[in-house]
């Protein structure tokens, strides 16, 4: 076995938490149960990395065979990476029956029409998602095992999933040989970024219940309340108030939890109005900002300000249409206001 590949495989199993890495390497299915049962498992970490080596080395382990590890590990752990979202858009509506094995075919060709020292790997799970991990050489480097993308492509749908590496300069090469290989005729990043691949996922594929703004804020009427009722009054009408807070929220999200975004950032784009007569813009050039939210959970806490009386109730729509906006990123195009411009993690 190549050195590379051992020290690889060794780093790979260092990563795994001690109490997962048994299950882990049965998972991966390249040692077989013999083996695994000749390895003491709570020994230190380091001493588990070494004898899941030399059986490799057995075995004769090749980078193939190390980058499925990798794959495994990054499917359990797929938060540890920052993930954004694309859309592929083809110019019908024209449905057809996705092959996997052209797909693949497909997908290597392009790439390696392109760079010559590339290692493409992949992996279907049960859900139709397809995980692909791509190494990066250059034309005189070999690839880099360190530094790989990952794309997760769920057949059938127009959505990918990327985690690129640090050498965005290959992003446009992978992006035109999913497009070639899922016979899609664009992509585009529909900036919805977030650490945690499941919740864009329920984003983009609708897998969680937000409704929209419905209702109003309205305020409470005066009325001439006796004094020794007061107390009564004011108490029925907080009371009323904060069932009404609760109900319009649970209309807006909805009952379930929402997505899991860390960090939103606004577009703002509008006009700016002055008296003509102080004659403050010569020309008509509209007025440009960023405006930032950050949490460590965001749309939970967007959920809660009503209720904790911190905003009024329902939050406005430029606030709770966040997944709706990434969602239909191709079909709408905003020219005034406030738009998602993208969603990134901290």
């Amino acid at each position: 076995m190549d050195e590379t590949v051992a020290e690889y495989i060794r780093r790979t199993v260092l990563k795994i938490p001690r109490d997962e890495i048994k299950t882990m390497l049965q998972k991966w299915g390249f040692l077989s149960e013999a083996q695994l049962q000749t390895i003491n498992f709570h020994q230190i970490k380091e001493n588990i990395s070494q004898d899941v080596v030399q059986l490799c080395e057995e075995n004769c382990a090749d980078i193939k065979q190390a980058a499925v590890l990798d794959i495994i590990y990054n499917h359990i752990y797929s938060n540890k990476r920052m993930w954004s979202v694309y859309q592929m858009k083809k110019a019908g509506d024209e449905t057809e029956v996705f092959d996997i094995t052209s797909f693949k075919k497909k997908f290597k060709r392009r790439l390696r029409s392109a760079l010559k020292n590339v290692t493409v790997n992949f992996r279907e799970y049960e859900d139709n998602a397809i995980w692909i991990r791509i190494a990066w050489g250059t034309p005189y480097t070999k690839p880099n095992q360190y530094k790989a993308s990952y794309v997760v492509y769920h057949s059938q749908t127009p959505y990918v999933f990327i985690s690129a590496s640090v050498l965005r300069s290959n992003l446009p090469l992978l992006c035109q040989a999913l497009v070639v290989a899922s016979n899609y005729q664009d992509i585009r990043e529909i900036e919805l970024r977030s650490h945690s691949l499941n919740s864009l996922k329920d984003i983009v594929f609708k897998r969680y219940s937000q409704n929209f703004q419905t209702y109003y804020p309205r305020p409470l009427q005066e009325r001439n309340v006796a004094p020794e009722n007061a107390d009564v009054r004011i108490i029925h009408e907080n009371k009323n108030e904060k069932e009404r807070i609760q109900r319009v929220t649970l209309e807006v999200f909805g009952d379930g939890p929402q997505p899991k975004l860390e960090f939103a950032q606004y577009k703002l784009e509008t006009m700016f109005k002055s008296d003509p007569k102080m004659d403050v813009l010569d020309n008509k050039e509209p007025f440009r900002c960023l405006v930032k939210f950050s949490s460590p959970h965001l749309l939970e806490s967007l959920k809660s300000l009503a209720p904790a009386g911190m905003a009024d109730a329902p939050l406005s729509p430029l606030l709770t249409c966040i997944p709706q906006k990434a969602r239909n990123y191709f079909k709408i195009k905003e020219k005034k206001g406030l738009f998602p411009g993208s969603f990134v993690s901290p």
